[in-house]
């Protein structure tokens, strides 16, 4: 029994070493003297950092994906918990196959979906705008959100929202006073997962963009096919830092849910 144990230890750090070792690779390549990719890097220094601030293309991308982000992750949040809400609590009729077509993105792949949707913005002139980013976007990040909320909907007792009703409540107010405190956790969770996948896609951006509508992603991508300097991997040092803390602050709200539970 202790053998096997030990061997499942050193299987999982196995594992975790094999993940975590090009993070840390390229943490290490950010704070590089070099001109180039170097690994190990010749000296050390925060020149790539500081040019990751100076360069005006860095910035309008980062500026661009925060503009796109933060309605990306409210939108998708609202309609992904509504969504949820139908499909699990309302008598929607043919709920199988809403739910099934809500959640294609997840099956379908990304570079379908991205060309579909450049298609049919030819229509509707959105390719290249904001709106049309953000509409993208939503379309990648709602399954996301209903697969979230829609778990722990399903684990919420629905005699809680009855007897509520029992007492006067309408609808609205149930949902408002019973529902969503108690699905909160859950809530902000698909929240933050759909900022990260936001913040970090790459082929919807490279579709329905632009020359001058660049997200970080795609800036990252053009930097690789042309000056392939370490600026990428201080950015991509930041992009991973922020999906840490996305990551702690998710966790932090489980712990949160289950204290109270």
């Amino acid at each position: 029994m202790g053998r096997w144990r030990l061997l499942r230890t050193l299987v999982c750090a196995l594992v975790g070493i094999y993940l975590v070792a090009p993070l840390v690779v390229v943490l290490i390549i950010s704070f590089s003297s070099a001109s180039f990719l170097r690994f190990p890097p010749p000296g050390y220094s925060l020149r790539w950092y500081e040019n990751l601030v100076r360069d005006p293309a860095w910035m309008d991308a980062v500026w661009v994906s925060i503009q796109v982000l933060v309605p990306t992750a409210l939108l998708s949040t609202a309609l992904g918990t509504a969504a949820a809400l139908a499909l699990i609590r309302g008598r929607l009729p043919g709920a199988g196959f809403v739910g099934a077509a809500l959640m294609a993105p997840l099956v379908v792949p990304s570079i379908i979906t991205s060309a579909g949707l450049y298609i049919a913005y030819r229509g509707f002139g959105l390719n290249g705008t904001l709106t049309g980013m953000v509409i993208g976007h939503v379309v990648v990040t709602l399954p996301y959100v209903i697969a979230t909320v829609g778990s722990a909907l399903r684990s919420l007792d629905p005699r809680l929202e009855a007897a509520a009703a029992t007492l006067g409540a309408t609808p609205a107010a149930a949902f408002r006073r019973i529902t969503l405190p108690l699905l909160a956790p859950a809530v902000l969770s698909s929240m933050l997962f759909a900022a990260v996948l936001s913040f970090d896609e790459l082929i919807v951006s490279l579709f329905v963009g632009s020359a001058r509508l660049r997200t970080v992603p795609v800036q990252m991508w053009s930097n690789i096919r042309g000056d392939f300097d370490p600026t990428v991997a201080a950015i991509a040092s930041l992009c991973f830092l922020v999906a840490l803390i996305a990551l702690a602050l998710e966790a932090l709200l489980r712990r949160r849910n289950g204290d109270r539970e």
